[in-house]
């Protein structure tokens, strides 16, 4: 552990590391000297028998950002699970709409990849950078407030410099409230029940998705044929269904998908999570950035949580980089304003999307549930519509970061 770097990154979970791997990939040839300080040391135990319950929606823009920072052979040596079409479909009617990568000419819509897969291969990317240092396990205690400097303070009483600080420590974060930002938000009334399970019919490497009122239920495909199910319903429904025995609980998703993959044959460990929609008042400070959870969190009804962190990631990345070509200070609060005006926008925009659609589709208002319904089969009907909408969700229009773009570097 040195006493100074360039910038320090609190958090080394997967949109800190991803940070700290674009930093360290400069075009200009300007090594950052960059720490990632992680308090908990993460399991890269790999191969491993069975699938972690945490799993995430990887778009087309993030798989380029891990390609154009190095750790998405890594993943791919591990295993993703591509999936190549989507059936949404609502309880309450006769809405269906369906998307084919096909018809957008593209060989997938995206992957569903293991949290810990995406966690093991960065830090392993994080290892040939002599730029970088991973300081694990570092807990850290204090943190003091220059003009153009911050000093942290660990457990251990070492002090370290940075002139960047980046904040990617989860939605509680540590630094986020030391820095005094604060958040707005609300708690949903609904938790997300989380396991992995084998159905009687194949998936097709298609995502399911069926809304009911008490919130919507997913089947994610894996490549060895299982699923990972995320059920949001009902804080009260979610602790039955994590205490059912294992039959129950099989019966009871079975018949929450509307047996469209037959029967569920098998369950693994099941986890629970409330959920909540959150977002920072500002995302700088002088010296400070707020990347990630840190940020902002959202409903996981459409799997964009993650991935609006990696597009925080690649964002600050190119902000950054540039800022190093003009020679101007990169903990500069002018600077790191262009990255919150950048990423805001955005974010609200999703985060307000997926807000809209929780409270569409969790209700039971019966003139809401007809035309939502009418909304849905009509915007199946019109192909070029729908092809916009996956588009975007793919993260393939916008102005997207060089990192989020084909192989730059």
């Amino acid at each position: 552990m040195k006493s100074q770097y360039d910038v320090v990154i609190v958090g080394g979970g997967m949109v800190g590391a991803a940070v700290a791997c674009g930093l360290a990939n400069d075009p200009q040839g300007r090594r950052l000297s960059i720490a990632v300080v992680e308090a908990r040391a993460p399991d890269l135990s790999w191969p491993r028998e069975g699938y972690d319950i945490r799993v995430s929606a990887i778009t087309r823009a993030s798989q380029r950002i891990f390609e154009n920072i190095g750790a998405w052979q890594g993943m791919q040596a591990r295993r993703i699970s591509p999936y190549r079409d989507m059936h949404v479909w609502d309880a309450t009617g006769s809405g269906v709409i369906h998307f084919d990568s096909a018809d957008i000419g593209e060989p997938d819509l995206g992957h569903i990849i293991e949290n810990s897969v995406i966690q093991a291969a960065l830090v392993e990317r994080l290892q040939p950078f002599e730029n970088i240092d991973y300081l694990c396990p570092v807990e850290l205690q204090g943190i003091e407030w220059g003009d153009d400097s911050v000093t942290l303070t660990t457990s251990a009483q070492q002090s370290i410099q940075a002139g960047l600080l980046v904040a990617a420590d989860g939605g509680r974060s540590w630094v986020r409230e030391q820095a005094g930002i604060g958040v707005k938000g609300w708690a949903y009334d609904q938790t997300a029940v989380v396991c992995t399970v084998t159905t009687e019919k194949p998936h097709q490497e298609t995502a399911w998705q069926r809304f009911m009122p008490t919130g919507p239920v997913a089947f994610l495909p894996l490549d060895d044929g299982s699923s990972s199910i995320v059920w949001s319903t009902t804080p009260q429904q979610a602790e039955a269904l994590v205490e059912m025995d294992e039959d129950e609980f099989c019966y009871a998703l079975s018949r929450a998908l509307d047996g469209q993959l037959g029967a569920v044959t098998s369950v693994g460990q099941r986890g629970a999570f409330p959920l909540r929609l959150q977002h920072a008042e500002q995302y700088v400070h002088p010296c400070l950035a707020l990347v990630g959870d840190a940020a902002h969190t959202i409903h996981p009804l459409a799997g964009q949580g993650v991935n609006l962190g990696l597009s925080d990631a690649a964002t600050l990345v190119e902000v950054l980089h540039q800022a190093l070509q003009q020679h101007e200070a990169i903990g500069s609060y002018h600077v790191l304003r262009r990255y919150e005006r950048w990423r805001k926008a955005d974010n609200l925009k999703m985060m307000a999307t997926m807000d809209g659609f929780k409270r569409l589709f969790s209700n039971n208002n019966k003139p809401l549930q007809l035309l939502r319904n009418m909304g849905i089969s009509l915007t199946n009907r019109l192909v070029p519509l729908k092809n916009t909408i996956i588009r975007q969700a793919m993260g393939l229009s916008g102005k997207l970061p060089a990192l989020a773009k084909r192989r730059v570097i």
